[in-house]
């Protein structure tokens, strides 16, 4: 014997012994030691009744040929629904490859939801469900919709309408998410959408090109104005600057001329003054004695003296020269 075989067989004398007077029975037969797994709960049917008893993950007891047991899991777990054939609106038979269901029953309804729909609850209420909704969706709608229109949708009306069934008949099961993978569709209608898409890609791309080139434009535009704006707001800056320079200038000769004028005033001022001071001053020196003086001084500086046999004549005016001073002192 092997040493794992022996260490087996003396594992199962040791639980044997240990457990032998809780296994013991009315009818004189011994319980089964078997294991619940961890993320499950064990349920329980005796002579085809399910008990109303669920144990936890770890090892328990059971009668022998009597008790039958099962694992429930209670975690999340990913049901996949193969091969789900329809006919769409129009007619045309796609197939649906794979389509996935995460889902998770809570352990507080294991039991109710074991006694309505048994062990398999998830194929009445995953696979047949699936089957049901993928069909009624298609034959509601046609091939364009199905496979490209509202391809993105299937996933979450799938999902509402499991979980909507599922909370009124079934409270326990909790559909987290539907995965739905692109259905297969017939070879020449499958060439079809992919020229169509083609098409439609080229048209998207023309599209495009056409909003950068009006982009392109509408922003060339926009330069243009602000350079235009830009100019004009250098034009009227210069312009301002040559009316303030003009200005500056034109006041600058409005108080240069004032200035002269002032000056000029000024000098005529000064001029008629000391004119004016003259004419007072020569008022007061035209006497009959001071023209005189200056006539007998004028004479004097234009003297000559002669020498020789013959003298010239001298003749004196008495009274012509008396009349020349009262006409000169206003006398």
């Amino acid at each position: 014997m092997d040493p794992l075989t022996a260490l087996m067989s003396f594992a199962m004398v040791f639980f044997t012994v240990l457990f032998s007077p809780m296994m013991s029975t009315t009818s004189g037969s011994l319980a089964v030691l078997h294991q619940v797994p961890e993320g499950h709960v064990g349920a329980y049917w005796r002579g085809g009744a399910l008990l109303n008893v669920i144990t936890e993950p770890g090892f328990h007891l059971k009668l022998p040929l009597i008790t039958h047991f099962e694992p429930i899991q209670v975690t999340l777990q990913t049901d996949q629904v193969m091969d789900i054939p329809c006919g769409t609106k129009g007619g045309v038979m796609i197939m649906f490859e794979k389509i996935e269901v995460v889902n998770r029953l809570n352990k507080e309804y294991v039991y109710e939801t074991l006694r309505n729909y048994g062990v398999n609850y998830d194929k009445t209420w995953i696979y047949d469900k699936i089957h049901h909704e993928i069909n009624q969706f298609c034959s509601s709608h046609s091939l364009q919709q199905v496979y490209i229109d509202m391809f993105d949708q299937i996933d979450e009306k799938m999902k509402e309408a499991i979980q909507s069934d599922c909370t009124r008949y079934a409270p326990g099961m909790e559909i987290i998410s539907v995965r739905v993978t692109k259905p297969k569709i017939p070879e020449s209608i499958r060439r079809n959408f992919v020229q169509m898409e083609e098409e439609r890609t080229k048209v998207l791309i023309a599209i495009e090109k056409q909003r950068v080139a009006e982009k392109e434009a509408e922003t060339q535009k926009k330069m243009a104005l602000t350079e235009a704006e830009k100019n004009a707001q250098v034009s009227k800056i210069l312009m301002e600057q040559r009316l303030m320079e003009k200005d500056s200038i034109k006041r600058q000769e409005e108080i240069e001329n004032q200035m002269y004028l002032a000056r000029e005033k000024g000098l005529a001022d000064a001029n008629f003054y000391r004119v004016m001071k003259e004419a007072e001053a020569n008022k007061l020196k035209l006497t009959a004695e001071f023209l005189e003086l200056r006539f007998i001084e004028s004479i004097a500086n234009n003297t000559k003296i002669f020498f020789g046999n013959k003298v010239p004549n001298m003749i004196f005016d008495q009274r012509l020269l008396t009349s020349y001073f009262s006409e000169a002192t206003g006398s």
